[in-house]
C-alpha cells in the first residue's frame, strides 16, 4: 500500500485537473486504489507512455506522437481552408463532427490584456507564415463567442484582410435549443444572422 503522503500528493495533482475539486479527487484516487490491477496500474503505464510521446505538431498546434499530426500531414486536407480555433479541445471537437476537410491552426489561447497576452504569445505569426506557404485561400475563424476571442478574431481578422476569404462561424440559436434558455448575447447573435427562409 502507498504510503499516505503519495496518495495526498496524487489527490494534490488529480485536483488541479479541470472539472476535479479536491472532493472529486478524492473520490477518484481511492476509486484507482480499488482497481488498481484494472485501472490505476494500466494509467500509470499509459501515462507515462504519453509523457514521453505526446508533444504538438510544428504545423499547427495539435497534439500527437508525431512531429506532424495526420491532418496536416494528409495531402487531401490541403485544399485551402484553414480553420483557427483557440486550443487542441477546439479541434478534436470539430473533427468529431466530421464535417471540415481543411487543415486548422491551433493558436494556444485568444489575446488578452489582463493577462499580457499578445499576438507573440499566441500562434498567430504561424499562421501568418502558413497562408503564403499553403496557398490558403479562406481562413474560418471558429473562436469561441467572448470578449477574448472576438477580440483575437478582429485582430486576426485585421492581419489577413487583403491575403485570404475569411469566415467565421454561425452563432445563435443551437440546435435543439429553447429561446426561453438562452441568454440575450445569444438571441442578438441569432437575430443579427437571420436568413431568408
Amino acid at each position: 500500500m502507498p504510503d499516505r503522503t503519495e496518495i495526498d500528493a496524487l489527490i494534490e495533482l488529480m485536483a488541479k485537473l479541470p472539472g476535479l475539486g479536491p472532493r472529486s479527487a478524492r473520490r477518484a484516487v481511492l476509486h484507482l486504489i480499488r482497481k488498481r490491477a484494472l485501472l490505476l496500474q494500466p494509467l500509470a503505464d499509459v501515462m507515462g507512455q504519453v509523457a514521453t510521446s505526446a508533444r504538438e505538431c510544428l504545423n499547427c498546434g495539435n497534439v500527437g506522437t508525431a512531429d506532424i499530426c495526420p491532418i496536416c500531414a494528409d495531402d487531401a486536407r490541403g485544399n485551402g481552408q484553414i480553420c483557427v480555433v483557440e486550443d487542441v479541445a477546439d479541434l478534436w471537437a470539430m473533427e468529431r463532427s466530421g464535417v471540415f476537410k481543411g487543415r486548422y491552426h491551433v493558436l494556444g489561447g485568444t489575446l488578452s490584456a489582463l493577462d499580457s497576452i499578445g499576438p507573440e504569445e499566441l500562434r498567430i505569426p504561424q499562421l501568418v507564415t502558413r497562408i503564403d506557404a499553403e496557398g490558403v485561400s479562406e481562413v474560418i475563424l471558429a473562436l469561441n463567442a467572448t470578449v477574448d476571442g472576438q477580440t483575437t478574431a478582429h485582430y486576426i481578422a485585421d492581419q489577413l484582410e487583403t491575403r485570404v476569404t475569411l469566415t467565421s462561424l454561425a452563432q445563435g440559436v443551437p440546435i435543439g435549443g429553447e429561446l426561453d434558455y438562452l441568454d440575450d448575447g445569444t438571441i442578438t447573435a441569432a437575430l443579427n444572422a437571420r436568413k431568408r427562409v
